[in-house]
């Protein structure tokens, strides 16, 4: 891969100011995708316009919330969690999974048998603690190459569909928040959920002009629910970095605070809305008309009821029963990878939850994005800062990946980076000039992670998300192309990039990239 990125003839210019990224009230004052929908445009105006506001102050609730103080309803949640399973199993979940995780770090062999007893434990808490700690455990369980597998493995339960909510409740929901009856909103109403989980059920529905729709309903009382338990966690947290070496540097509390700032977003369906609008802009402007997002109904949307397109296909898992030929899986396997690139490097925003259950697959072999709770959001530093770090890694120059992180705000500019490279090349050695693939990339990012972690840095949820990601990728390959050659997907991408944006390459390093010729 050095020898690719190297023919692109691509140098670094820290001093180069940044452009900024494709503005999303331009580009939705130019989108036919939007104006198709009647008022939909004003509405999406009005939320571009609320959202940054709105953001930050969760922003700040949610680590208010997320640091351990004396928030009553965190005592009381912690005391109700604590009395619904055995023993003392909610104190010390965290100290046994704690101080596995150090022999692991120490010894560099992993502690089985404690790793598998706190689990168990930990499974037992996060049952008897309700919606967030079922959200906190779908959060776990989307980290494996992040996390110890064991424990990841331990909480794929949370993965499957929650108890749809009681017969009549959604339908409550719906009427309370748009202010009408379900017959005036809908002609057909689906009672029975097509999909279930911890925040949310969606129904299928259709509007009286024929347009067929999913309704989104949040359960009611999260927000109550959500506020105590996460005061529980980050108590939880803060004993168990007082307890154990290994969890002040797993940095539990940091990780508490992350998942808290992305759930408060999550229960917002408008700024879900807003989410789908910005993708779609993306999808729209660069062309890529093999992803579709759907467009929220304007006038239907509040923060916890969303209407929105229904859009085809199936879980990409199952999709790739019906694939004719290898051609066809690497060909979309390809335009997966192209179209997350495309949005991260080039508009700064993608979709932050890319697991199976939210990218489908329609017949025709084109991608259905759906489940827009979670968005990455990247700015014109953090977009050239990120493309470097991509490059370093492609190049195998750890030095260029530190700095990166660094431009990035995930390293402190005093840390010793001599020392962090050092660590990453001892970390990294077995695989030196060996032939990429992807379950190289996936252990390679969870050793970045790792590493980081055990210096005490925080990973800014842009960051996290987009490493997610590119996880998420891993198992994407797994399942859609298994027998794919990594290098053999990066190629095209490469050249399809530099075919599209030739004699510019700023969609690649927001300016800290520019092509040879012109230095």
């Amino acid at each position: 891969m050095a020898d690719l990125v190297g023919s692109l003839n691509v140098v670094f210019n820290p001093e180069a100011a940044p452009p900024a990224l494709p503005e999303p009230g331009e580009l939705l004052a130019q989108s036919k995708w939007v104006r198709e929908i009647p008022g939909l445009h004003a509405e999406a105006q009005r939320w571009l316009e609320f959202a940054p506001g709105h953001r930050a102050g969760l922003e700040m609730r949610a680590r208010s919330i997320a640091t351990p103080g004396m928030h009553p309803q965190g005592f009381l949640r912690l005391a109700e969690t604590a009395g619904r399973t055995i023993g003392a199993a909610a104190m010390w979940a965290t100290a046994d999974r704690a101080r596995a995780a150090y022999r692991t770090i120490m010894t560099g062999e992993p502690d089985d048998s404690r790793v598998r007893d706190a689990a168990k434990r930990a499974e037992q808490v996060v049952r008897a603690g309700g919606p967030a700690f079922v959200k906190l455990g779908q959060f776990i369980a989307t980290a494996k190459g992040i996390l110890p597998d064991d424990v990841v493995e331990a909480f794929e339960w949370c993965r499957d569909e929650a108890d749809p909510l009681p017969a009549g409740i959604a339908r409550d929901v719906v009427e309370s928040a748009l202010r009408k009856r379900i017959r005036e909103i809908f002609a057909e109403f689906d009672d029975r959920p097509a999909a279930a989980a911890s925040i949310a059920q969606v129904h299928r529905a259709r509007l009286h002009d024929g347009r067929e729709v999913g309704v989104k309903v949040r359960r009611p009382g999260l927000h109550e629910d959500f506020e105590g338990s996460i005061a529980a966690m980050a108590l939880l947290a803060a004993a168990g970095e007082g307890w154990s070496p290994a969890a002040r540097i797993a940095n539990v509390r940091g990780f508490v605070e992350l998942f808290s700032q992305l759930v408060f977003e999550e229960l917002d369906f408008r700024l879900e809305a807003l989410n789908m609008i910005e993708v779609g802009l993306a999808v729209e402007h660069a062309g890529l008309e093999f992803v579709r997002s759907p467009r929220p109904m304007p006038g239907m949307v509040t923060d916890s009821v969303l209407v929105m397109e229904w859009l085809p296909g199936v879980r990409y898992t199952d999709a790739v029963k019906r694939l004719d030929s290898t051609v066809e899986s690497e060909q979309l396997l390809r335009l997966g990878i192209q179209a997350i690139l495309e949005h991260t490097l080039v508009y700064g925003r993608f979709h932050g939850d890319l697991h199976a259950g939210n990218v489908l697959i329609t017949p025709a072999g084109m991608f259905s994005l759906v489940d827009f709770g979670i968005m990455g959001r990247l700015d014109a530093h953090q977009r050239a800062a990120l493309v470097r770090l991509v490059v370093g890694f492609a190049t195998e120059d750890t030095e260029s990946q530190l700095r990166a992180l660094v431009e990035f705000g995930a390293i402190p500019k005093t840390a010793d980076l001599k020392k962090l490279g050092a660590e990453l090349d001892a970390a990294s050695h077995a695989d030196k000039g060996r032939a990429l693939t992807y379950e190289m990339l996936a252990d390679s990012l969870g050793r970045v992670i790792k590493i980081l972690s055990v210096n005490g840095f925080r990973l800014p949820k842009t960051l996290v998300l987009f490493f997610k990601n590119l996880l998420y990728l891993n198992g994407f390959a797994a399942a859609v192309a298994p027998d794919a050659n990594l290098m053999g997907q990066i190629e095209p991408i490469f050249q399809y990039f530099q075919g599209k944006y030739a004699g510019k390459m700023n969609f690649l390093s927001s300016g800290a990239v520019v092509p040879e010729s012109s230095s």
